[in-house]
Protein backbone atom coordinates (compact mmCIF):
# COMPACT_ATOMS: atom_id res chain seq x y z
CA UNK A 1 0.00 0.00 0.00
CA UNK A 2 1.66 3.53 -1.19
CA UNK A 3 1.71 6.07 0.96
CA UNK A 4 0.63 9.36 0.71
CA UNK A 5 3.78 12.40 1.49
CA UNK A 6 2.28 14.36 4.05
CA UNK A 7 5.13 17.25 4.85
CA UNK A 8 1.87 19.66 6.22
CA UNK A 9 3.40 21.78 9.40
CA UNK A 10 6.79 22.13 6.84
CA UNK A 11 6.05 25.02 4.63
CA UNK A 12 8.00 27.12 6.49
CA UNK A 13 10.91 25.01 5.98
CA UNK A 14 10.33 24.38 2.30
CA UNK A 15 9.82 28.44 1.52
CA UNK A 16 13.18 28.51 3.69
CA UNK A 17 14.88 25.79 0.79
CA UNK A 18 13.77 27.82 -1.98
CA UNK A 19 14.93 30.93 -0.70
CA UNK A 20 18.45 29.21 -0.71
CA UNK A 21 18.35 27.96 -4.76
CA UNK A 22 20.21 30.47 -5.77
CA UNK A 23 23.41 29.11 -3.50
CA UNK A 24 23.32 25.83 -5.81
CA UNK A 25 24.58 25.30 -8.78
CA UNK A 26 23.74 22.73 -11.04
CA UNK A 27 25.49 21.39 -14.21
CA UNK A 28 22.84 20.29 -17.09
CA UNK A 29 24.05 18.54 -20.12
CA UNK A 30 22.21 16.60 -22.89
CA UNK A 31 20.18 17.41 -26.37
CA UNK A 32 19.67 21.34 -26.48
CA UNK A 33 16.62 22.13 -28.70
CA UNK A 34 14.18 25.28 -29.24
CA UNK A 35 10.59 24.83 -29.54
CA UNK A 36 8.68 26.79 -31.70
CA UNK A 37 5.18 27.72 -31.73
CA UNK A 38 2.62 28.91 -34.18
CA UNK A 39 -0.38 30.31 -32.48
CA UNK A 40 -3.91 30.52 -34.65
CA UNK A 41 -7.10 29.82 -35.14
CA UNK A 42 -9.15 27.27 -37.31
CA UNK A 43 -12.61 28.28 -39.01
CA UNK A 44 -12.38 26.06 -41.72
CA UNK A 45 -11.83 22.57 -43.55
CA UNK A 46 -8.95 22.68 -46.41
CA UNK A 47 -10.88 22.30 -50.01
CA UNK A 48 -7.76 20.46 -50.83
CA UNK A 49 -7.69 17.84 -48.38
CA UNK A 50 -9.52 17.00 -44.85
CA UNK A 51 -7.23 19.24 -43.01
CA UNK A 52 -7.81 21.86 -41.41
CA UNK A 53 -7.10 25.68 -42.19
CA UNK A 54 -4.98 27.43 -39.49
CA UNK A 55 -4.87 31.29 -39.35
CA UNK A 56 -1.58 32.12 -37.95
CA UNK A 57 -1.61 34.96 -35.46
CA UNK A 58 1.76 34.72 -33.78
CA UNK A 59 5.17 33.32 -33.85
CA UNK A 60 7.15 32.32 -30.43
CA UNK A 61 10.66 30.45 -29.92
CA UNK A 62 11.37 29.28 -26.04
CA UNK A 63 14.20 27.21 -24.98
CA UNK A 64 13.65 23.47 -25.26
CA UNK A 65 14.90 20.21 -23.96
CA UNK A 66 18.47 20.58 -21.80
CA UNK A 67 17.82 24.18 -22.48
CA UNK A 68 14.82 24.60 -21.20
CA UNK A 69 15.68 22.35 -17.83
CA UNK A 70 18.70 25.15 -17.54
CA UNK A 71 15.89 28.23 -17.87
CA UNK A 72 13.74 26.54 -14.87
CA UNK A 73 16.73 26.10 -12.74
CA UNK A 74 17.39 29.61 -13.25
CA UNK A 75 14.48 31.15 -13.15
CA UNK A 76 14.02 29.74 -9.76
CA UNK A 77 16.37 31.47 -8.52
CA UNK A 78 19.76 28.82 -9.17
CA UNK A 79 23.14 28.94 -11.01
CA UNK A 80 23.45 26.71 -14.19
CA UNK A 81 25.95 25.56 -16.32
CA UNK A 82 24.87 23.97 -19.75
CA UNK A 83 27.01 21.41 -21.87
CA UNK A 84 26.07 20.16 -25.15
CA UNK A 85 26.08 20.77 -29.17
CA UNK A 86 24.44 22.66 -31.67
CA UNK A 87 24.72 22.98 -35.36
CA UNK A 88 26.50 26.00 -37.00
CA UNK A 89 23.09 27.96 -38.49
CA UNK A 90 20.61 30.08 -38.26
CA UNK A 91 18.86 28.25 -35.35
CA UNK A 92 21.84 27.58 -33.37
CA UNK A 93 22.87 31.20 -33.43
CA UNK A 94 19.34 31.75 -32.30
CA UNK A 95 19.45 29.45 -29.12
CA UNK A 96 22.51 31.16 -28.34
CA UNK A 97 21.44 34.37 -28.03
CA UNK A 98 18.52 33.01 -25.96
CA UNK A 99 20.55 31.71 -23.58
CA UNK A 100 22.79 34.86 -23.22
CA UNK A 101 19.71 36.75 -22.81
CA UNK A 102 18.63 34.61 -19.53
CA UNK A 103 21.85 35.70 -18.24
CA UNK A 104 23.76 32.19 -19.07
CA UNK A 105 27.61 31.91 -20.78
CA UNK A 106 27.71 29.50 -23.98
CA UNK A 107 30.89 28.32 -23.30
CA UNK A 108 29.93 24.43 -22.43
CA UNK A 109 27.85 24.56 -26.28
CA UNK A 110 30.02 22.88 -28.90
CA UNK A 111 29.23 23.98 -32.52
CA UNK A 112 29.52 20.86 -34.86
CA UNK A 113 28.83 22.40 -38.47
CA UNK A 114 27.58 18.54 -39.73
CA UNK A 115 24.55 18.76 -37.39
CA UNK A 116 21.10 20.35 -37.78
CA UNK A 117 20.31 22.25 -34.76
CA UNK A 118 17.32 20.54 -32.96
CA UNK A 119 13.82 22.76 -33.63
CA UNK A 120 10.32 21.65 -33.26
CA UNK A 121 7.70 23.10 -34.59
CA UNK A 122 4.18 22.99 -32.79
CA UNK A 123 1.16 24.69 -34.59
CA UNK A 124 -1.27 25.47 -32.13
CA UNK A 125 -5.03 26.54 -32.97
CA UNK A 126 -7.57 27.01 -30.13
CA UNK A 127 -5.13 25.77 -26.87
CA UNK A 128 -5.24 22.42 -29.23
CA UNK A 129 -1.70 21.08 -31.34
CA UNK A 130 -2.35 20.66 -34.67
CA UNK A 131 0.42 19.00 -35.92
CA UNK A 132 4.22 19.24 -34.95
CA UNK A 133 7.64 18.86 -37.63
CA UNK A 134 10.65 18.25 -36.43
CA UNK A 135 14.23 19.14 -37.88
CA UNK A 136 17.66 17.79 -36.46
CA UNK A 137 20.38 15.52 -36.56
CA UNK A 138 19.69 12.14 -34.29
CA UNK A 139 23.40 10.82 -35.04
CA UNK A 140 25.49 10.05 -32.08
CA UNK A 141 28.08 12.78 -31.97
CA UNK A 142 31.73 11.93 -32.18
CA UNK A 143 34.02 10.52 -29.67
CA UNK A 144 36.21 13.64 -29.60
CA UNK A 145 33.11 15.56 -28.84
CA UNK A 146 31.91 13.32 -25.77
CA UNK A 147 35.77 13.90 -24.20
CA UNK A 148 35.63 17.96 -24.96
CA UNK A 149 32.35 17.50 -23.21
CA UNK A 150 34.06 16.06 -20.36
CA UNK A 151 36.83 17.63 -20.34
CA UNK A 152 34.70 21.20 -19.94
CA UNK A 153 32.95 19.29 -16.59
CA UNK A 154 36.23 17.95 -15.03
CA UNK A 155 37.23 21.77 -15.43
CA UNK A 156 34.92 22.56 -12.85
CA UNK A 157 33.92 19.19 -10.98
CA UNK A 158 34.33 21.23 -8.11
CA UNK A 159 32.31 24.01 -8.25
CA UNK A 160 28.92 22.21 -8.68
CA UNK A 161 26.78 20.21 -6.29
CA UNK A 162 24.23 18.13 -8.84
CA UNK A 163 24.91 16.92 -12.34
CA UNK A 164 21.65 17.00 -14.97
CA UNK A 165 21.42 14.56 -17.96
CA UNK A 166 18.64 15.55 -20.32
CA UNK A 167 18.74 12.60 -22.52
CA UNK A 168 16.11 12.90 -25.78
CA UNK A 169 17.92 10.68 -28.56
CA UNK A 170 19.62 13.09 -30.23
CA UNK A 171 23.01 12.33 -29.96
CA UNK A 172 24.77 13.77 -27.19
CA UNK A 173 24.47 11.25 -24.46
CA UNK A 174 26.07 7.72 -25.13
CA UNK A 175 27.61 4.91 -22.76
CA UNK A 176 31.24 6.93 -23.05
CA UNK A 177 29.40 9.81 -21.74
CA UNK A 178 27.58 8.22 -18.88
CA UNK A 179 30.57 6.34 -17.82
CA UNK A 180 32.81 9.68 -18.60
CA UNK A 181 30.38 11.51 -16.27
CA UNK A 182 30.24 8.98 -13.46
CA UNK A 183 34.11 8.52 -13.27
CA UNK A 184 34.25 12.10 -12.89
CA UNK A 185 31.87 12.22 -9.61
CA UNK A 186 33.23 9.00 -8.39
CA UNK A 187 33.31 8.91 -4.56
CA UNK A 188 31.88 12.50 -4.48
CA UNK A 189 28.37 13.20 -2.87
CA UNK A 190 27.21 15.06 -6.33
CA UNK A 191 24.32 13.94 -7.27
CA UNK A 192 23.81 12.50 -10.68
CA UNK A 193 20.32 12.46 -12.30
CA UNK A 194 18.87 11.68 -15.45
CA UNK A 195 15.69 12.39 -17.41
CA UNK A 196 15.86 9.11 -19.52
CA UNK A 197 14.85 8.06 -23.30
CA UNK A 198 13.50 5.33 -23.43
CA UNK A 199 16.29 3.46 -26.05
CA UNK A 200 18.73 4.05 -23.53
CA UNK A 201 17.90 2.82 -20.15
CA UNK A 202 21.14 0.41 -20.54
CA UNK A 203 23.35 3.46 -20.12
CA UNK A 204 21.94 4.83 -16.40
CA UNK A 205 22.98 1.94 -14.40
CA UNK A 206 24.68 3.36 -11.14
CA UNK A 207 23.17 6.31 -11.64
CA UNK A 208 20.93 8.28 -8.04
CA UNK A 209 18.13 9.34 -9.67
CA UNK A 210 16.03 8.89 -12.48
CA UNK A 211 12.62 10.80 -13.64
CA UNK A 212 10.89 8.44 -15.68
CA UNK A 213 7.15 9.15 -16.94
CA UNK A 214 4.34 6.45 -16.53
CA UNK A 215 5.07 5.25 -20.39
CA UNK A 216 8.62 5.37 -20.25
CA UNK A 217 8.90 2.90 -17.09
CA UNK A 218 6.37 1.00 -18.39
CA UNK A 219 8.05 1.05 -21.54
CA UNK A 220 11.28 0.02 -19.42
CA UNK A 221 9.74 -2.77 -17.47
CA UNK A 222 7.72 -4.34 -20.75
CA UNK A 223 4.67 -4.42 -19.62
CA UNK A 224 1.81 -0.99 -18.56
CA UNK A 225 1.63 0.76 -15.91
CA UNK A 226 -2.52 0.79 -15.33
CA UNK A 227 -2.89 0.98 -11.72
CA UNK A 228 -1.02 0.85 -8.23
CA UNK A 229 -0.25 -2.40 -8.21
CA UNK A 230 1.70 -2.35 -12.17
CA UNK A 231 3.14 0.91 -10.95
CA UNK A 232 4.75 -0.49 -7.44
CA UNK A 233 6.52 -3.35 -9.57
CA UNK A 234 8.05 -1.03 -11.66
CA UNK A 235 9.40 1.51 -9.35
CA UNK A 236 10.92 -1.54 -7.55
CA UNK A 237 12.16 -3.24 -10.85
CA UNK A 238 13.32 -0.10 -12.00
CA UNK A 239 15.35 0.47 -8.50
CA UNK A 240 16.89 -2.55 -8.68
CA UNK A 241 17.96 -3.26 -12.05
CA UNK A 242 19.39 0.00 -12.51
CA UNK A 243 21.09 0.23 -8.97
CA UNK A 244 20.48 3.87 -8.44
CA UNK A 245 18.82 5.29 -5.41
CA UNK A 246 15.38 6.34 -6.44
CA UNK A 247 13.17 6.07 -9.18
CA UNK A 248 10.52 9.25 -9.32
CA UNK A 249 7.69 8.38 -11.63
CA UNK A 250 5.92 11.00 -12.82
CA UNK A 251 2.05 10.36 -13.62
CA UNK A 252 0.68 12.87 -15.22
CA UNK A 253 -3.13 13.80 -13.98
CA UNK A 254 -2.27 11.13 -11.42
CA UNK A 255 0.91 13.20 -9.31
CA UNK A 256 4.09 11.73 -8.95
CA UNK A 257 5.46 8.86 -6.73
CA UNK A 258 8.62 8.24 -5.39
CA UNK A 259 10.80 4.90 -5.22
CA UNK A 260 14.06 4.60 -2.81
CA UNK A 261 15.73 1.95 -2.02
CA UNK A 262 14.78 0.58 1.99
CA UNK A 263 11.94 2.72 1.98
CA UNK A 264 8.40 2.15 1.24
CA UNK A 265 6.88 4.38 -2.22
CA UNK A 266 5.80 7.67 -1.74
CA UNK A 267 2.82 9.39 -3.73
CA UNK A 268 2.24 12.60 -4.19
CA UNK A 269 -0.91 14.00 -5.60
CA UNK A 270 -1.20 16.26 -8.33
CA UNK A 271 -1.87 19.93 -7.61
CA UNK A 272 -2.86 20.77 -11.18
CA UNK A 273 -6.86 22.45 -11.47
CA UNK A 274 -6.36 22.30 -15.28
CA UNK A 275 -3.87 20.10 -17.79
CA UNK A 276 -3.16 22.24 -20.90
CA UNK A 277 -0.57 20.98 -22.32
CA UNK A 278 2.68 18.57 -21.04
CA UNK A 279 5.45 19.89 -23.03
CA UNK A 280 8.36 20.51 -21.08
CA UNK A 281 7.02 19.57 -17.66
CA UNK A 282 9.61 16.70 -17.15
CA UNK A 283 12.31 19.36 -17.55
CA UNK A 284 10.60 21.24 -15.20
CA UNK A 285 10.48 18.38 -12.82
CA UNK A 286 14.10 17.09 -12.79
CA UNK A 287 15.68 20.87 -12.59
CA UNK A 288 13.50 21.67 -9.71
CA UNK A 289 14.10 18.47 -7.71
CA UNK A 290 17.98 18.67 -8.27
CA UNK A 291 17.85 22.46 -7.38
CA UNK A 292 16.29 21.40 -4.35
CA UNK A 293 18.51 18.53 -3.28
CA UNK A 294 21.53 20.62 -4.11
CA UNK A 295 20.15 23.40 -1.89
CA UNK A 296 19.63 20.77 0.84
CA UNK A 297 16.28 19.26 0.66
CA UNK A 298 15.82 15.86 1.65
CA UNK A 299 14.37 13.48 -1.28
CA UNK A 300 10.79 13.46 -0.64
CA UNK A 301 11.16 17.36 0.08
CA UNK A 302 12.51 18.01 -3.22
CA UNK A 303 10.02 15.86 -4.81
CA UNK A 304 7.32 18.13 -3.94
CA UNK A 305 8.24 21.45 -4.50
CA UNK A 306 8.86 19.14 -8.16
CA UNK A 307 5.32 18.18 -8.20
CA UNK A 308 4.36 21.83 -7.23
CA UNK A 309 6.56 23.21 -10.42
CA UNK A 310 4.81 20.68 -12.52
CA UNK A 311 1.27 21.52 -11.51
CA UNK A 312 1.98 25.30 -12.44
CA UNK A 313 3.72 24.46 -16.17
CA UNK A 314 1.24 22.08 -17.25
CA UNK A 315 -1.51 24.62 -16.86
CA UNK A 316 0.01 27.10 -19.54
CA UNK A 317 0.73 25.81 -23.33
CA UNK A 318 3.48 25.37 -24.68
CA UNK A 319 6.83 24.87 -22.74
CA UNK A 320 7.24 27.12 -20.16
CA UNK A 321 9.34 27.54 -16.75
CA UNK A 322 8.56 28.62 -12.86
CA UNK A 323 9.80 31.40 -10.32
CA UNK A 324 10.60 31.34 -7.27
CA UNK A 325 8.03 33.53 -6.55
CA UNK A 326 5.07 31.61 -8.03
CA UNK A 327 6.60 28.32 -6.31
CA UNK A 328 6.32 29.86 -2.79
CA UNK A 329 2.62 31.52 -3.86
CA UNK A 330 1.58 28.06 -4.82
CA UNK A 331 2.99 26.28 -1.67
CA UNK A 332 1.18 28.54 0.52
CA UNK A 333 -2.23 28.28 -1.10
CA UNK A 334 -2.31 24.72 -1.30
CA UNK A 335 -0.39 23.10 1.66
CA UNK A 336 -3.59 21.67 3.24
CA UNK A 337 -3.22 18.75 0.64
CA UNK A 338 -1.18 18.02 -2.23
CA UNK A 339 -4.46 17.46 -4.39
CA UNK A 340 -6.88 21.28 -5.27
CA UNK A 341 -8.83 22.17 -2.49
CA UNK A 342 -12.66 21.49 -3.02
CA UNK A 343 -14.05 24.76 -4.38
CA UNK A 344 -10.90 26.56 -5.22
Amino acid sequence: MMKEIDLRGKTGELIEYIDRFHSANVFVIGDIMLDEYIWGDVSRISPEAPVPVVEIKEETKRLGGAANVVHNIISLGGKCTLCGVIGEDNTGRELTEMLKGIGLTTDGILIDPSRHTSIKTRVVARNQQVVRFDRETRGKIDNESTERLLKFLKQRTNDIDAIVVADYGKGVISPQLMKGLMALIADSKKILAVDPNTEHFEYYEGIDIITPNHHEAGAYCRFEIVDEETLDKAGRKMLDELNCKCVLITQGKDGMTLFEKGEDPYHISTIARKVFDVSGAGDTVIGTLCLGLASGMDRRSAAVISNFAAGIVVGEVGTSVVTAKELKDVINRRWDRFHPLNGD
